[in-house]
């Protein structure tokens, strides 16, 4: 099936894109463009199966799809709260941070505007370069719905969003799924692997937020269960969100860190870690070591933390045998479990997979400023990467801090692209 030509088309419509889609609709002289998205998921998500109870995003609510780029735009969560009739009780919450469940009913609210532009349930499967007279003119995108329908589409400008994909450490593949469980597959498979199998030794691997939440989850929702955290470090740490560290989220933050040499630049993101990987909120923090002293009041000791434990291999042996070493004593203990979940992060290479038809012109995958990818000079589409550029502009870029500007950038690097193509034309 063939469908007709538009300015502009996103791959993926998660938060990133959809504040995309926002700033479209709103910002002037964008109104004009004919633009689309396509998503392989059936309806929008965001980490559906990291919905736990209680949960928490780890930012303010006024960063959301609109306030930082125009704070009367009707996109707003408090706008959103005040269409659901709660904007009195959210503020009598005296709460910065939104549940995790009510941040995604927001994105939801959101995305139910944009049902006309998006085309869900398609899954893209290459980007092809479309040449006339020696010069990449348009971008071809070929996808293919639930029902094995082959799609084609042109576009003149494309922005791929399309997320992290579950990073398995390489002693973990090739294990079954009743053993291995990624966090971003949790709650799906939480009950079947977990609740249904009485007395579960459960390995809960990492040392972040994810692995935290998960811990707790299934000392809370399973009595009979087993839970062991494992982590490289030390002490669960707590994350850094102090006023000064967290500038490293603005967008002004942004242009310093782009600029920068590369060598000083990877310093600087390494140096910046903890305000993101591997850390935890303090609350749950205390309220994982209140766990774990109730069990030595009560002399229960179900439920342990094994931190400084490097696991040094995998085995399946009446169930899942890891050993680990001790970062302190050096020695190795092997400890068995019935299921191990992962809280191992994402990849964000998605966009190297979906453009590798183009890849030749696109050498190392570099993008300018403007989150646009550096092409040869007889390109005229501009291809747009969003969450996959943390090397070149800092730890926001992977994170909600910064959609609305981000995506106010890459509109504006659109529409000066347009005039200039314009002129071009004209003479």
């Amino acid at each position: 099936m063939t469908h007709k030509e538009r300015d502009l088309i996103g791959i993926g419509f998660g938060p990133a894109n959809l504040a995309l889609a926002v700033a479209l609709s709103e910002i002037p002289g964008a109104k004009r463009l004919d633009w689309g998205f396509l998503e392989r998921q059936d309806g929008f998500h965001w980490h559906r199966d990291m919905q736990i109870e209680g949960s928490t995003v780890q930012i303010s609510f006024l960063k959301d799809l609109a306030t930082l780029r125009d704070p009367t735009s009707p996109f707003t969560f408090v706008n959103y709260l005040h269409h659901k009739g709660r904007l009195e009780s959210f503020i009598n919450l005296k709460q910065d941070a939104p549940t995790r469940e009510e941040f995604t009913d927001y994105f939801r609210w959101a995305a139910a505007a944009f049902e006309d532009r998006v085309s869900y349930g398609e899954t893209v499967e290459a980007v092809e370069p479309v040449t006339r007279n020696g010069t990449v003119s348009r971008l071809r995108v070929v996808s293919r719905d639930a029902d094995g329908t082959r799609s084609e589409r042109l576009t003149r400008d494309l922005v791929v969003a399309v997320g992290g994909r579950p990073s398995i450490p390489a002693l973990f593949q090739g294990f079954g799924d009743d053993r291995i469980v990624h966090t971003s597959s949790y709650l799906s498979r939480r009950d079947a692997r977990i609740g249904s199998r009485g007395p579960v030794r459960v390995a809960v691997i990492g040392g972040g937020q994810s692995a935290a939440e998960v811990f707790y989850d299934v000392t809370q929702r399973f009595p009979e269960a087993q839970a062991t955290l494992i982590l490289r470090d030390h002490a669960l740490r707590p994350a850094d969100d102090s006023p000064f560290v967290n500038e490293v989220f603005d967008a002004a933050f942004v242009d310093a860190v782009h600029a920068m040499e590369a060598e000083a630049r990877r310093g600087l993101i390494a140096s910046m870690r903890n305000t993101n990987y591997a850390v935890v909120n303090h609350d749950l923090i205390e309220r994982i070591y209140a766990l774990l002293y109730r069990q030595r009041v009560t002399g229960t000791e179900r439920h342990r933390v094994l931190s400084g434990r490097t696991i040094e291999s995998a085995q399946e042996r009446d169930g899942l045998v890891l050993d680990l070493r001790d970062a302190v004593t050096g020695t190795v203990a092997s400890e068995g479990f019935d299921v191990a979940i992962l809280a191992t992060g994402y990849r964000h290479d998605g966009h190297r997979r979906l453009l590798a038809g183009l890849a030749a012109d696109l050498g190392g995958f570099e993008v300018d400023r403007f989150y646009r990818l550096k092409t040869p000079a007889s390109y005229t589409p501009r291809i747009y990467l969003q969450g996959c550029n943390e090397g070149s502009h800092g730890l926001s870029d992977t994170l909600l801090s910064i959609l609305p500007l981000r995506a106010s950038e890459i509109v504006g690097d659109i529409l000066s692209g347009r005039s200039c193509r314009s002129l071009a034309s004209a003479s």
